[in-house]
């Protein structure tokens, strides 16, 4: 397999890996929804897979159309097109998707709102767990009294994988990332008062470990749909048929 090859596959699950599922707010290719990736001359082709027939249509378009936009910022991959499969509403998202009609104009009158909404939900419940985790991962290494947790700034943290997560989550809602920063602020990003720090951080656990439990449970329906045919942890499958990069015009591997 040539370096051009290897490349282009790289930057193709390099950006699918930069979409997360909105409830779970896990990459899809650690889920392991995407299914199948396919590179040819002409571009490259998606596909997408979910736990379920029946998952929430707007989570479902939601990913579909975070993966399509993910893949359009790779350079040099020529059309995209991702599909979603063994979904109830399949063909209509697909359709809207090749389309680019958006969600109001795939669902039409089915979709109530456009997914903006729905989007910061999410994300600022993904801001809330990610806070949790940070502040957890901090009182591992130096415990402390709740006085003290209130006024931890962004600098307190110790680098490492909680505390990128947490400053990637607040860019993403709007919040400021100056290290002076409070790291412990309510859904609106708004400074907690001494009193209900302890409060706060329940909930933010409680949130934590739903979002866990969640994702623990979906794994599982997911390895109980498609059974041992296509484990998650052999997906996805990349095939490369481009005849100008490769001698023999195909490439296959799973990572």
């Amino acid at each position: 397999m040539t370096t051009a090859v290897v490349s282009a596959e790289s930057g193709i699950l390099d950006a699918l890996s930069t979409v997360t599922d909105p409830e779970l707010d896990e990459p899809i290719t650690d889920l392991g929804f995407v299914r199948s990736v396919l590179i040819d001359d002409d571009g490259i082709t998606v596909h997408l897979r979910l736990p379920t027939a029946f998952c929430s249509p707007n989570f479902a378009y939601l990913m579909a159309s975070d993966a399509l936009d993910a893949l359009r910022s790779v350079d040099e991959v020529g059309k995209v097109r991702v599909l979603l499969d063994d979904h109830h509403d399949s063909e209509k998202i697909n359709a809207g998707l090749a389309a680019d009609a958006g969600y109001l104009g795939t669902f039409g009158a089915e979709a109530e709102e456009g997914l903006a909404d729905l989007r910061d939900v999410f994300w600022r419940k993904a801001h809330t767990a990610a806070m949790e985790r940070a502040v957890t991962a901090l009182l591992r290494q130096a415990p402390m009294d709740v006085d003290r947790i209130g006024q931890l700034l962004l600098r307190d943290l110790p680098e490492g994988k909680a505390k990128v997560a947490l400053l990637r989550r607040r860019f993403a809602i709007g919040l400021s990332n100056c290290p002076n920063s409070r790291v412990v602020v309510d859904e609106k990003g708004r400074p907690v008062a001494q009193e209900d720090v302890p409060m706060r951080l329940r909930f933010a656990k409680s949130v934590r470990i739903s979002m866990e439990g969640n994702s623990h449970f979906c794994r599982g329906l997911l390895a109980t749909r498609y059974g041992d045919d296509e484990p998650a942890e052999t997906l996805p499958m990349v095939t490369d048929l481009r005849t100008h990069t490769t001698g023999t015009g195909q490439a296959v591997f799973h990572p």
